[in-house]
């Protein structure tokens, strides 16, 4: 049975110290959507009784920021897969971030995202 040369031998070593980085990010954010999500809500005190501290919008945000963290755990894995959708969808978040960066004046936040659309670019051949 041939060996495959599709997989990790194929990874460029940027995506995928990309794709860790991005992994252990999104791996955060779901904790703290979780811990948002369980313990937003309510705060014990005492083992007395629950006291609200921010409600029904807690819980709203929680899962909003749980939603978010999965999202950044499924692109982590789409650029570790090479996959296309992950590739876009990275290339589209640094656009958006590269006019963040630019109307907010910051010049080497801005070059560092440059760098990495630069970089995404040439290496978009070994996605599928």
């Amino acid at each position: 049975m041939p060996m495959s040369t599709s997989g990790i031998g194929r990874l460029p070593l940027g995506v995928a110290l990309l794709a860790v980085l991005i992994g252990i990010f999104g791996f955060f954010v779901t904790v703290v959507g979780l811990l948002l999500l369980i313990f937003g809500t309510h705060l014990v005190l005492g083992g007395v009784g629950a006291v609200e501290v921010f409600g029904l919008t807690g819980a709203i945000g929680g899962l909003i920021v749980l939603i978010v963290g999965l999202i950044i755990l499924a692109v982590a894995v789409g650029l570790w897969n090479q996959e296309l959708w992950a590739l876009v969808l990275a290339i589209l978040v640094l656009l958006f971030y590269g006019v963040v960066e630019f109307a907010s004046e910051s010049w080497i936040s801005l070059l560092i995202v440059i760098v990495l659309l630069v970089y995404l670019f040439a290496v978009s051949r070994h996605f599928n």
